[in-house]
């Protein structure tokens, strides 16, 4: 493919852009404290980067509560997390620098989260780099959540840039496989509560954003991937 089209990447928010695995974790454990319910740090860990109604089901039963429960359980919980970070926001280190060099090189920029998108606007604001993005994907847009390619699918969709020509910024199992299954590169991003060996599927493993530049990341995208990755 010639170099001249466009090309992209794409970020997931929790643990990539912020890190919030402490506050997702106290927001899910006073959440299910005020239900009598059950949550270890385990069960959090691998459910970390699922949309809110796939973890109530996974955790809680499906068949535990209605529809609009799950809808008022999702509410709260996510209200409770917007509350423990307003105060002591979690910018992950190098975040601005990076999405501001990319922007800066000619990628198109998206957030493609499970967050709702009251979350990923709160994040957006607060790291301000508003202007360097193109489109964002937010838990609401979707049906299907990680390891489903449904929400980097859509960003590359909304940013007119083909899979192909788009890298993915992850640090969850689920969303890197949800990156690989959309035939794009992926990046495993070592954030909290998680080991390399958590994402040796990536196409490259950094331990912090100031690992990445503009070059690494068309040099991946250059990089030819498995058949089957489409």
């Amino acid at each position: 493919m010639a170099m001249t089209e466009p090309i992209a990447a794409i970020f997931d928010m929790d643990g990539v852009l912020v890190d919030t695995y402490h506050a997702h974790y106290k927001s899910w454990l006073e959440t299910a404290v005020k239900e009598g319910l059950s949550l270890s740090e385990e069960q959090f860990a691998d459910t970390f980067g699922r949309t809110s109604r796939e973890i109530i089901a996974r955790l809680w039963g499906r068949d535990r509560f209605s529809d609009a429960q799950i809808a008022d359980l999702d509410h709260r919980k996510e209200a409770a997390f917007r509350r423990l970070i307003e105060d002591d926001f979690p910018a992950m280190p190098g975040a601005f620098q990076l999405l501001r060099a990319l922007h800066e090189d000619g990628f198109r920029l998206a957030v493609g989260s499970s967050a709702p998108p009251e979350n990923v606007d709160m994040v957006v604001d607060r790291l301000g780099v508003r202007a360097f993005l193109s489109a964002a994907v937010t838990g609401r847009d979707v049906t299907r959540g990680k390891p489903d390619p449904q929400v980097f699918l859509l960003a590359a969709e909304r940013l007119g840039v083909p899979p192909a020509r788009c890298a993915v910024i992850e640090d969850a199992p689920p969303g890197v496989a949800a990156a690989d299954a959309a035939g794009m590169a992926s990046i495993g991003l070592v954030s909290t509560g998680r080991k390399p060996e958590d994402l040796a599927a990536a196409s490259a493993i950094v331990r912090s954003l100031d690992d990445l530049s503009p070059g690494m990341l068309r040099d991946l995208i250059a990089t030819p991937r498995p058949t089957g990755q489409a």
